[in-house]
């Protein structure tokens, strides 16, 4: 995997310049922050600029659906590597660090969790992973909503018959390149 971690490395540094990889800071298990890193996809102006900002009068609206800002410029080779989730792979060093599993569900941004309600924050009980029951049911063209009551039922029911349902299927979407953004 290494190799092709520093060939997929070398092709983004060719195309697009400077920085290869993005980190975010994101809430993983029991809402302990954690970087997570990605190669970038973006601009490096809207690196900095990325970051968003959620204010809600209690809890994230179950109709919340996350949309890539206006401003962000995505590079042509960060299309690709965003549809067929190329830019996940460094997160295999978080799940090397023991801050990810492969299978659980996603990492969520620090200034959506700060506004959980106690129903929401549940999702948290696990470990993030890289994949999840969410992703193999929908991806980014689900609602919050829908993204919680999926993680909740794996929170609930994981197995590791479930997790391999989960790889399987994300191999698939993977290779069709559905519900990226």
């Amino acid at each position: 995997m290494f190799p092709a971690l520093i060939c997929l490395s070398i092709i983004l540094f060719i195309f697009t310049g400077g920085p290869v990889f993005y980190k975010q800071n994101r809430a993983g298990l029991y809402d302990r922050p954690f970087i997570i890193w990605k190669f970038r996809t973006m601009q490096t102006d809207d690196m900095e600029s990325s970051s968003h900002q959620y204010e809600w009068k209690d809890e994230v609206p179950q109709d919340f659906s996350f949309t890539t800002p206006p401003t962000l410029t995505i590079t042509k080779l960060g299309k690709i590597y965003r549809k067929y989730s190329i830019d996940e792979i460094p997160q295999l060093w978080n799940v090397f660090k023991g801050e990810m599993s492969f299978v659980g569900p996603r990492p969520e941004m620090i200034e959506i969790t700060n506004h959980y309600s106690p129903t929401q924050k549940k999702r948290l009980l696990v470990k993030p992973g890289i994949t999840g029951y969410a992703q193999v049911h929908g991806r980014s063209a689900i609602t919050h909503g829908e993204k919680v009551n999926y993680d909740l039922y794996y929170v609930k029911h994981c197995s590791l018959l479930l997790d391999l349902k989960i790889v399987i299927r994300t191999i698939f979407i993977v290779i069709m390149g559905k519900g990226a953004w």
